[in-house]
């Protein structure tokens, strides 16, 4: 009798407990959805707060019908295109060989001779130590320019420290290099030349064609990064002598975390692979291949093949619309690279006695980016604009300015608007400015420490 009282009391305190543990768990449940909902609000309100943006040479919005496209392979068709099995592998397969005739017939070259990546830095790196250590018997010199990427530039320090030899370039005041200087650098021992497109703090268009016929002439292998270049002006590998091309779908206004490498087939270009494994990618980049990811950058180079030309019509209007009406409203401004040979939706302005960095943080409601980068020790002015020879002021005081597919002239005449009012207000704090209005020239002073 006992044992069924004692049994009865364990049985109700259980019940007890569990009733317990299910109130606590639907408490945590709701709480969790409460929490979630007021981020969601809170997010709701931040998006109303943004910025404007025109930094499309940083990154790009992902193009609506790019997500459309990838959608499908995000839920659906989740096979691994390497899988020959079945018909996961198959589907994903099939739309992975797509994405790649679209990224070739973006650039007129054949699907076989694209490799996907995971970005343009990726691409760079294969690109450079992979020519240079394959050919490292015969051939150890690689000729870049000064203004490059920084992922060339380390990719080349990378191989001096490993004994190679390497040139840099420099370019003219305008930001193109030197046609003749670099043909006198070319050696018998050169393997590569590497040269971007379009800069991409700049916006200098190289004479990419008149470089690619030299190399070839002369036997070297000739690299271009074509980051700030592929879907905004016409391309054609073939008509160019490009032997390596370097792609990113987020420049593109595709996903990020995905790229392409061109690698010519004819006459071949040997690489040495920087990752081993199951060998795909024709053994040049082994690793799963991200369906998604490639669905989306073909998507995005399918885009902008057809929209190319409309896109570079647009964008040079908005472009002219804010240069012009700085310019007409502010003295001493600087357009930074060759006003022709350019790609025009990348401006790099120079306001003269305003410190750039000043300039940005008046300008928070419109997301820019400047030409000086931070240190952690010191602020140093571009490199780029370093190479170009501008004046260590002025180097200082750039802004680039970057219009892309979605930029609406409100936007533009927005940002001209608030950029005007906040230059001539800053100016107005400067005494440097003060000083060059009472006709004093400044270069004349000299400057003492204290």
């Amino acid at each position: 009798m006992m044992n069924r009282t004692l049994s009865r009391k364990l049985l109700v305190s259980m019940c007890g407990i569990c009733s317990r543990r299910l109130s606590f768990a639907q408490s945590a449940v709701n709480t969790v959805q409460k929490q979630k909902e007021l981020i969601k609000s809170r997010e709701l309100e931040k998006d109303e707060l943004r910025p404007l943006y025109m930094d499309f040479q940083a990154t790009t919005p992902m193009d609506p019908r790019v997500l459309d496209a990838m959608l499908p392979f995000q839920v659906n068709y989740y096979g691994n295109p390497h899988s020959r099995t079945h018909a996961y592998g198959w589907e994903s397969e099939t739309a992975m060989e797509k994405a790649r005739k679209q990224v070739a017939d973006l650039i007129g070259a054949d699907p076989r001779e694209i490799v996907f990546t995971s970005g343009a830095t990726e691409s760079n790196n294969m690109s450079i130590k992979g020519v240079a250590r394959f050919y490292k018997a015969k051939k150890n010199h690689i000729i870049t320019t000064q203004t490059e990427h920084k992922c060339v530039l380390d990719s080349c320090r990378i191989l001096e420290a490993e004994g190679f030899e390497v040139t840099y370039l420099p370019v003219k005041n305008n930001g193109l290099i030197d046609l003749k200087q670099l043909q006198e650098t070319i050696r018998p021992y050169t393997s590569l030349v590497s040269i971007m497109t379009v800069n991409n703090e700049i916006g200098v268009k190289q004479p990419i064609k008149e470089i690619g016929h030299l190399c070839r002439s002369r036997n070297v292998f000739f690299h271009t990064d074509a980051a700030q270049a592929v879907g905004k002006i016409p391309i054609n590998v073939n008509d160019w002598k490009v032997d390596l091309m370097s792609i990113s779908g987020h420049k593109i206004y595709g996903p990020k975390g995905v790229g392409a490498l061109y690698v010519r087939r004819r006459p071949r270009v040997r690489i040495e692979p920087l990752q081993n494994g199951g060998g795909q990618e024709r053994g040049l980049r082994s690793g799963t291949v991200p369906t998604p990811l490639a669905v989306g950058l073909g998507a995005a180079c399918d885009i902008a093949q057809q929209e190319l030309e409309y896109d570079h019509k647009r964008v040079t209007s908005l472009a002219n619309r804010l240069v012009q009406k700085i310019m007409s409203e502010i003295p001493d401004v600087v357009m930074n690279g060759d006003p022709d040979q350019r790609y025009p939706g990348c401006v790099n302005l120079s306001f003269a006695y305003v410190e750039g960095e000043s300039l940005l943080m008046a300008l928070k409601d419109v997301a820019l980016s400047s030409g000086s980068a931070c240190t952690s020790a010191s602020l140093e002015p571009s490199y780029v604009l370093r190479a170009i020879g501008a004046d260590e002021d002025l180097a200082h005081s750039s802004i680039r300015f970057g219009i892309g597919r979605f930029t609406t002239e409100e936007e533009v005449d927005y940002t001209v608007e608030k950029c005007i009012q906040q230059v001539k207000r800053l100016r107005e704090m400067s005494p440097l400015w003060e000083m060059v209005q009472e006709g004093i020239d400044l270069k004349s002073i000299k400057w003492t420490q204290h």
